[in-house]
């Protein structure tokens, strides 16, 4: 994974360069403006950008609106201090492959990075439950008259209000005291029940029926 890093601040690029390619991920350019992001991102080719958001003379937004309409397939990933809704939305409206912040974990950052190459659409773990409030309404009706603890076994259930409050395999792990694994094999078998494609859609589902604190 070659990977495009644009941030004005001089000390987090270096420390997020680090960390990526200490796991085998390689920086193709970590530069602090938007306009030099977007004419690298042309020459060099990255396989996705890691962008900010809050950048002086141009924005993350302006520069995530240059990079679609100059590379249109290429992915872009926010990475950001905000977690208000406005830039989460505005975000994903212009186009973002995904929305994380930083103070996340490096696993779970280079496992969302991963996935967005797969083509899904990445959201920090606590930003999931804003994002299921903003899409209530207007996606997946279908589970509105599904019976899921029927559908689902009693700990996929479970894990399912946790994915609704934005947690990640690595906290719902934690306070069910099982591995990280196998909190990743029951979420893979529940995105196949509820006929979804990402969390952030089970976390949708989740919210619509009610069920973000039961079973607990």
């Amino acid at each position: 994974m070659k990977v495009l890093l644009i941030d004005d601040h001089t000390l987090f690029r270096t420390g997020i360069g680090a960390l990526l390619q200490g796991h085998d991920i390689q920086i193709a350019a970590a530069v602090g403006t938007g306009e030099e992001g977007i004419r690298l991102a042309t020459e060099l080719e990255p396989d996705i950008v890691l962008l900010d958001l809050r950048m002086p003379e141009m924005d993350g937004l302006q520069v995530l609106a240059a990079l679609k309409k100059r590379t249109p397939t290429l992915p872009v990933v926010m990475l950001t201090t905000s977690e208000e809704e406005q830039d989460l939305l505005a975000a994903l409206r212009g186009g973002a492959q995904g929305y994380l912040l930083k103070d996340m974990e490096t696993e779970e950052l280079i496992s969302s990075l991963e996935r967005a190459l797969k083509g899904e659409v990445v959201v920090a773990p606590s930003m999931t439950p804003l994002l299921a409030r903003v899409a209530q309404g207007e996606i997946l009706k279908t589970h509105q008259r599904d019976d899921l603890q029927a559908l689902l076994t009693p700990r996929e259930y479970q894990i399912l209000s946790h994915l609704a409050e934005g947690q990640s395999n690595k906290v719902i792990g934690r306070e069910l005291d099982i591995s990280d694994g196998t909190v990743k094999l029951h979420v893979k078998s529940i995105l196949k029940k509820l006929d979804v494609h990402s969390r952030v859609e089970a976390a949708v589902i989740a919210v619509e029926r009610g069920i973000t604190k039961q079973d607990r």
